[in-house]
């Protein structure tokens, strides 16, 4: 008997994870997450329906390309295609609805984004069974908003099934169904209003050029009356890291690398690793999985050798055609090393301990971290770490906040303490250090000089407790942030792998002065990182009692 061939979403996974597909480690990530889903998912309420995927798929031969070398022909998915349509599609709850409401697709310039978010759009139009769907094509101005809404329009007319049952209206820029009450328009954010939407899909096409967050948000809350809704972005890289696009990008590269949790965000990154090449083909063709096809390597190599001369010119390349975001702050923390240093650590076994303490206070209605390093009795540079982060209570249900549903199972995990209000409880916090100070030997502590730190510093210094005010500065950063990097590389920040401050490593980013001295960097991090901050603040004050001379060579002064 003959084995049933895999499923082409599966397959995809398998040769790209086996290295049977040349491809990126965030493409390699979205393939080990569909393969890890297929063994879990029953205990999760999740099941992947492969005749739902080929119903999705298989819509694709009603449509035709419209321009191009292969105008007129019938549109053919790639396998790399059917991963992502197959995984939007077939990816169910136990409900019977879709598992994904959400995607991100980020892939190089002529890859045909458009294209396949046009078809995917079409589907939701007419295929997906539901009643009155309403299809928009979003953009910040309506023009580029109709890119994609024309590109589908034609694929309809090229198409006599489509066209029979589908009206288009170019010059109103719509598109409807009599029988359904569908429609299909373009949207953009110049329109006189956004308003009395019910949106069943929303493409967005070229994320990374959204200056504001208005579009995206306008849509996902449009899709509330909705049973299964989805909106998906499709877009290159770009250069601007503090908008929606980079957002995104960021949420989706951290769902992939398993720091965050959402099972309704579907991820696919094609890009070039940060230590590759970027003149190599082999780059080129890990970065576009349409190498060959409509990527074309003499196209490539003609812009590559044009952005070797010209600086400008390498930045756009990089991020147009190997999908890597430029312009960005440095990255700071890699997650690696940082797993290589979870070694466990037990809070009863640290009693008595000598230790040091950070205490970064966040905004009123965030994470405060209160962090404390023991060092090793064996070996004073290694240390064990122990973290505390408290939030307002409110802050686990705010809708404004995206990390709400991660906050949450790390509340009923016992790694995030809710202090009942909107606002953190900073006696609630103070607390906890006095508790912490008559449990450990704590010699003493840092907490934020320049920020609303006072109060609680001067009743931490009433009930015994010695603090020091750190300014945060280039000058005052500049040791512990040397030596936390050096101690993480080998191997001597016994963290214990705490998931919160994990998160936050992964979001570090740091700012360089002119003389080479690094600081954390919050403006330009994306998400929080109080806890790192915090510990370096707790490896400050240890690292001052253990050894002065080393702030006497780097001409650190005590504030």
């Amino acid at each position: 008997m003959a084995r049933k061939p895999k499923h082409p979403v599966t397959e995809y996974a398998e040769k790209v994870v086996k290295g049977k597909i040349l491809a990126g480690e965030l493409t390699k990530l979205a393939c080990e997450r569909h393969l890890r889903d297929l063994k879990t998912c029953k205990s999760r309420g999740l099941y992947f329906d492969e005749e739902a995927a080929d119903h999705a798929i298989e819509f694709f031969q009603f449509l035709k390309h419209s321009k191009g070398e292969w105008a007129g022909c019938t549109f053919e998915l790639e396998l790399w295609q059917k991963f992502i349509v197959g995984s939007l599609f077939g990816w169910m709850r136990k409900d019977g609805t879709r598992r994904f409401r959400t995607g991100l697709i980020e892939v190089p310039r002529k890859n045909g984004k458009s294209t396949l978010i046009a078809g995917i759009g079409l589907y939701l139009f007419v295929a997906d069974g539901e009643p009155g769907a309403e299809i928009y094509s979003a953009a910040t101005k309506r023009d580029q908003a109709r890119i994609v809404w024309t590109e589908a329009a034609k694929m309809v007319k090229a198409s006599p099934d489509l066209a029979a049952r589908i009206r288009v209206y170019p010059g109103k820029g719509n598109m409807h169904i009599e029988a359904t009450g569908a429609k299909f328009e373009p949207l953009g954010a110049d329109a006189d209003t956004m308003d009395g939407l019910n949106v069943h899909g929303a493409l967005i096409d070229e994320l990374h050029a959204h200056k504001n967050r208005e579009v995206w948000d306008v849509l996902e809350t449009a899709t509330g009356a909705r049973r299964q809704p989805l909106q998906i972005a499709i877009t290159t890289a770009g250069f601007d890291q503090h908008g929606i696009g980079y957002e995104q990008h960021e949420y989706g590269t951290k769902i992939l690398k398993r720091t965050i949790k959402d099972d309704t965000y579907f991820v696919y990154i094609a890009c070039m690793d940060d230590d590759d090449d970027w003149t190599s083909v082999t780059t080129w063709k890990k970065a576009n999985p349409n190498f060959g096809i409509s990527v074309k390597e003499d196209d490539l190599k003609r812009k590559c050798e044009k952005a070797k001369e010209i600086p400008a010119a390498q930045n756009n390349f990089l991020c147009k055609h190997l999908n890597k975001w430029t312009q960005q702050a440095t990255r700071w923390i890699d997650l690696g090393i940082w797993d290589e240093n979870a070694s466990i650590v037990v809070e009863e076994e640290l009693r008595g301990r000598t230790c040091y303490g950070g205490l970064d206070l966040s905004s009123v209605n965030d994470i405060t971290a209160w962090v404390m390093v023991f060092p090793d009795d064996d070996d004073i540079e290694t240390v064990d770490v122990l973290c505390r982060f408290f939030c307002p209570e409110a802050r686990l249900y705010d809708p404004r906040n995206k990390y709400k549903d991660q906050y949450q199972a790390w509340a009923k995990q016992g790694f995030l303490t809710p202090t009942p209000g909107e606002v953190v409880d900073y006696a609630f916090v103070r607390e906890q250090i006095i508790r912490d100070a008559e449990t450990f030997d704590l010699v003493d502590m840092n907490i934020d000089r320049l920020f609303n730190s006072h109060q609680i510093a001067g009743e931490l210094m009433d009930a015994g407790i010695k603090v020091i005010g750190m300014v945060q500065g280039h000058l005052s950063y500049a040791v512990p942030m040397k030596e936390f990097e050096r101690r993480l590389l080998s191997r001597k920040i016994r963290h214990g792998g705490n998931p919160v401050l994990r998160w936050m490593a992964d979001n570090v980013a740091v700012r360089e002065d002119p003389a080479g001295n690094l600081k954390p960097d919050k403006a330009n991090s994306q998400g929080k990182i109080d806890g790192i901050v915090a510990l370096v603040m707790a490896l400050d004050r240890a690292i001052r009692h253990q050894d002065v001379s080393i702030y006497e060579t780097q001409g650190i002064f005590v504030v």
